[in-house]
């Protein structure tokens, strides 16, 4: 709270409490900025450091999961909706079967009927068969539909193998990039040869620097040492 703001609040009579509670801060909504995030994770306002490269953040091992998956599981699809329309096509032959079956039951009671007018069954039953050849007709244009129905999934799983194939693509150049940049920044001394860096250096945003005093105190107690 600034001097101004106090001020106007003294004039405008606020009371004591009010000033207190306005002057303190509220150390909840503090953002900690040098807090390390909680093992390692990523946050969604940490910008640093970056994820660790474990298996749950290797991109590349992740989309060799999701090609190897993807193709499993759509070979795996495939063979069902073939299974769907191989028992079709024999659901289809079966009725066939039925079919003529009635045909030849119904042309059996026409003559029966036609011979024996007044002999209510036949008429009775011919009526039954005429709802039986209905319903035999629903259920093989249904069973054309489911047949229809898994061959068009079939083309559209065509699709599956084609994302498949795009990111197979994208971990190639994701890996020839990785490659030359490998590549690029390869050195011929070893890094367990280098000299390690100083993990302090002046013009850093930190109290732990040696400014050129220290350094002095530092070399002469060396020297006193000896």
């Amino acid at each position: 709270m600034t001097q101004e703001e106090l001020d106007a609040l003294l004039n405008d009579g606020a009371s004591e409490q009010q000033i207190q509670e306005d002057i303190q801060p509220d150390t909840e909504e503090l953002p900690q900025k040098d807090e390390m995030p909680s093992k390692f994770r990523i946050e969604q306002d940490t910008l640093w450091p970056p994820p660790p490269p474990n298996a749950e953040h290797k991109v590349i091992h992740q989309l060799d999961d999701v090609t190897q998956d993807s193709e499993a599981k759509a070979s795996q699809t495939f063979d069902k909706l073939e299974v769907i329309n191989n028992a079709g096509e024999v659901i289809e032959e079966s009725l066939s079967e039925f079919e003529k079956f009635i045909n030849s039951q119904e042309e059996m009671l026409q003559k029966l009927h036609k011979k024996f007018p007044d002999f209510h069954t036949f008429s009775q039953k011919l009526e039954e068969i005429q709802h039986i050849k209905e319903v035999l007709k629903t259920i093989t244009n249904n069973i054309q539909d489911i047949s229809n129905a898994a061959l068009e999934a079939m083309d559209i799983m065509q699709y599956q193998d084609i994302h498949r194939q795009k990111i197979e693509r994208v971990i190639n150049v994701m890996r020839s990039l990785a490659k030359y940049m490998n590549s690029l920044f390869e050195s011929k001394i070893d890094d367990s040869k280098r000299v390690s860096s100083a993990v302090h250096i002046e013009g850093d945003n930190t109290e732990n620097v040696l400014n050129e005093e220290d350094i002095e105190k530092l070399v002469s107690s060396l020297s006193n040492n000896q």
